[in-house]
C-alpha cells in the first residue's frame, strides 16, 4: 500500500471523525423535567410512545367497500409534513399542570446543544383550529413557551400565542408553528424586546406552567412533537445511550450542589 493511499484513508477518517463529533454537538435532544419544590405532585413532562404526529405509520386499516377485511396502509398527518428520523415510537412530548397557575410549579425541558444564533424556533402541537382556539393542547400567551437565555444573562420569551407563530402546517389534529430570525422576543421585566436572531444564545427551555384555571381552553395540558431549532427536528427522547450521559449529568449536577 502506497503512503499517499494511507495518509488519504488517513484523512477520511479524521475528517468523518470530526463530522461525527460536530453532529454531537449539534442540538439533537429535548431532556423532560419538572419543577416543583412544594412536592405538589401536579406537574409532568416527558416523552410518551403513541401520542406524537404521525409522520409515517404503518397501521391496520378496515378497507372498502365493506370494512369487514383489514389491509396494511401508511398513515401519515398532514400536519407535521416532516419528522425526526429518529423517532420510531411515533412519541410526543406531554406537558402537563394541574391545578392553578399561582402555584409555582412547571413542567418543562431542555433544548440540548442548542447553537449561539438561532434563526428558527417552533414544534408541532396537537391542536386542531387556530392557535388561540379552545380546541386541544392549551396554547396560551405563556405556556407553552421558550426561555431563551442569552450569555450575558438575560432572559427572553417566545409564548405559544405572543407573539403568534406562524401556522405552517395543520390538520383536524395538529398545528405546525414557526417562529423566525425576526421574531420579536420579550425580555423580561424591563429588558426590551430583542430580534430571535439577534441573541447570543446560552440556553433554551421549554416552560409550562399555566394550570387549569387559564383560558381559552381550560385544560391544562399540551402535546408537542418535532421541536425544532434552525431546521433542525427532535421528536423523541434519549435512547439508551443517552440515558446513561443524563444519569452522569444528573450525578454531576448533584456533585455541584
Amino acid at each position: 500500500m502506497s503512503k499517499r493511499l494511507v495518509t488519504g484513508s488517513a484523512l477520511v477518517a479524521f475528517l468523518v471523525f470530526v463530522a461525527a463529533a460536530i453532529a454531537a454537538n449539534a442540538f439533537h435532544r429535548v431532556k423532560p423535567a419538572i419543577f416543583d419544590p412544594a412536592n405538589s405532585h401536579l406537574v409532568q413532562s416527558g416523552w410518551l410512545s403513541g401520542i406524537g404526529c404521525p409522520t409515517s405509520q404503518k397501521i391496520k386499516a378496515f378497507l372498502p367497500p365493506n370494512f369487514n377485511t383489514t389491509g396494511t396502509v401508511t398513515f401519515m398527518d398532514s400536519g407535521c409534513p416532516t419528522g425526526d428520523p429518529n423517532d420510531r415510537a411515533n412519541e410526543g412530548l406531554l406537558l402537563a399542570k394541574t391545578g392553578p397557575t399561582n402555584n409555582n410549579a412547571a413542567a418543562t425541558a431542555r433544548l440540548k446543544d442548542v447553537p449561539s444564533t438561532v434563526t428558527e424556533l417552533g414544534y408541532d402541537i396537537r391542536k386542531s383550529g387556530a392557535p388561540a382556539s379552545a380546541m386541544g393542547s392549551h396554547c396560551g400567551a405563556g405556556a407553552p413557551r421558550f426561555d431563551i437565555v442569552t450569555k450575558s444573562g438575560a432572559i427572553f420569551f417566545i409564548g405559544c400565542n405572543s407573539p403568534p407563530g406562524t401556522v405552517t402546517a395543520t390538520s383536524t389534529g395538529w398545528t405546525r408553528l414557526r417562529w423566525g430570525a425576526a421574531t420579536m422576543a420579550f425580555g423580561q421585566g424591563t429588558t426590551p424586546p430583542a430580534a430571535l436572531s439577534s441573541l447570543k444564545v446560552k440556553e433554551i427551555d421549554i416552560v409550562f406552567d399555566e394550570g387549569t384555571d387559564t383560558g381559552p381552553d381550560f385544560f391544562g395540558l399540551a402535546v408537542l412533537d418535532n421541536v425544532d431549532v434552525n431546521g433542525m427536528l427532535v421528536g423523541q427522547g434519549a435512547g439508551p445511550n443517552e440515558e446513561n450521559e443524563n444519569e452522569d449529568e444528573d450525578q454531576n449536577e448533584d456533585n455541584d450542589d
